[in-house]
């Protein structure tokens, strides 16, 4: 890219919290992917209940509870893939996104965690409305949800939704009735709605997300996948306030820069998240009515 070009999407990012960038894997990048992920969702066809283990003894991968089946898999959630898929770990340490978010926040920056969030067709899985950073406090929220468009997302397979600027207002609560819902009450959400964008493009997009931008989105109402990959990458002085929901043996790797041993802190006032005891975000959403 050029430096008009970075200095467009540095401009676009502080302003509505969010960039879409067309072409973030490249071709053979989101086919070695795409591969993984067909296999993956092929061995899922094999369980009937959340199977593999993370380093904390939670499964690695979450089977939709009312829709799974060998017929038709409803898998919709793997953490941290790059632990078990040497391509997906040494794309996450180089690609198109991470240079533009060595540029917004570098330029020194390191790997919170990852994951692949899917909605297979069949699946009904949502995503309640929420911002990132409560599920990840750090020192300050210099930190980006980058998602990777593993399959072209339209309108009507249940695109991403973010409500522009929110990254510079309130930091909502997820906790309801002492409750961790994973989700900000249905009057934040309800008026969320009224203002926020569907991020549509085409596979091997991406959508470099300030994890301080709520968002949410609806089901996969067509006949083909919509599949994500999504790395949290963070200024290497933001220093963690919590543990990793996400655990991973490269938690904390710098894969730009270097690392200073410094910490920088930003003013912010916030509950701390509560450590799942579920699979993943989507069994805490679901204490949510």
């Amino acid at each position: 890219m050029t430096q008009e070009s970075f200095d467009k999407y540095l401009s676009d990012f502080n302003r509505n919290g969010f960039v879409m960038l067309q072409d973030a894997l490249t071709a053979n990048q989101l086919a070695v992917m795409r591969d993984q992920l067909d296999r993956w969702i092929t061995q899922s066809r094999q369980h009937k209940t959340n199977f593999g283990s993370t380093m904390d003894g939670r499964p690695r991968f979450d089977l939709e509870p009312k829709s799974h089946s060998s017929t038709n898999p409803a898998l919709r959630r793997i953490s941290s893939p790059i632990e078990i898929s040497d391509d997906y770990l040494e794309i996450t340490r180089d690609n198109k996104a991470l240079d533009l978010v060595a540029y917004i926040f570098g330029p020194n920056i390191k790997l919170v965690n990852t994951k692949v969030n899917l909605k297979l067709s069949g699946s009904g899985t949502t995503v309640k409305y929420h911002q990132d950073f409560p599920f990840e406090p750090h020192s300050n929220d210099d930190l980006v949800t980058t998602l990777y468009f593993l399959d072209d997302v339209t309108l009507d397979n249940g695109p991403l939704e973010v409500v522009p600027g929110t990254h510079k207002e309130k930091i909502h609560s997820l906790w309801h009735d002492g409750v961790f819902t994973g989700a900000v009450s249905a009057e934040v959400e309800k008026n969320a709605q009224k203002s926020s964008i569907k991020c549509v493009g085409k596979a091997g997009t991406a959508c470099l997300m300030h994890t301080r931008v709520l968002h949410g989105s609806l089901p996969n109402n067509t006949q083909k996948p919509r599949r994500l990959f999504i790395a949290c990458y963070a200024a290497e002085d933001a220093i963690a306030l919590d543990r990793n929901h996400i655990p991973s043996k490269f938690d904390g790797e710098i894969v730009r820069g270097s690392r200073t041993g410094r910490v920088r802190t930003s003013v912010f006032d916030m509950e701390l998240p509560e450590y799942p005891k579920e699979t993943s975000f989507f069994g805490q959403q679901s204490k949510k009515n």
